[in-house]
């Protein structure tokens, strides 16, 4: 949705914050921004090589806590990883049904959330918000099933 943090700028933050910048966590990086939304297991698979689930996990802690990359639960199993879009927030609409994975930016939920801030005084982080339910498609075949 947004522009996605380049190698270069992803290495600068490395070092900015002190870390060694590594051939692994910037194909991490790269395998995130490829597959647009992936388990860490899809991550693992796209690096390939000698990468193991533990030292992607690692990578993508780290790059999360750099702002480079977020997380979202998608539902059950492992959440999904994105390049975190510096200039549109944007939610999740997962279908159900067929597994569609939709974005859409925040200024759509933006008055639920101002709401629920005003009478809860919660504050919501939409970069992990998800909203699960059934895509237009598989509505309209379930209207037409008797």
């Amino acid at each position: 949705m947004g522009k996605a943090t380049s190698a270069p700028d992803a290495a600068e933050r490395l070092r900015a914050a002190g870390h060694r910048v590594t051939k692994q966590r910037l194909r991490v990086l790269e395998a995130v921004a490829e597959l647009g939304h992936a388990t860490p297991e899809q991550v693992r698979a796209a690096v390939g090589g000698d990468a193991d689930l533990a030292t992607v996990y690692r990578a993508l802690t780290l790059l999360e806590d750099l702002g480079l990359v977020q997380h979202t639960h998608l539902g059950h199993g492992s959440p999904t990883w994105s390049v975190r879009a510096e200039d549109v927030a944007h939610v999740h609409l997962m279908c159900q049904r067929c597994g569609q994975l939709v974005e859409v930016e925040a200024a759509a939920v933006r008055p639920l959330v101002q709401a629920i801030e005003r009478k809860h005084g919660f504050s919501i982080d939409l970069g992990h918000l998800s909203l699960s339910g059934k895509c237009l498609q598989c509505r309209t075949k379930q209207d037409k099933t008797p």
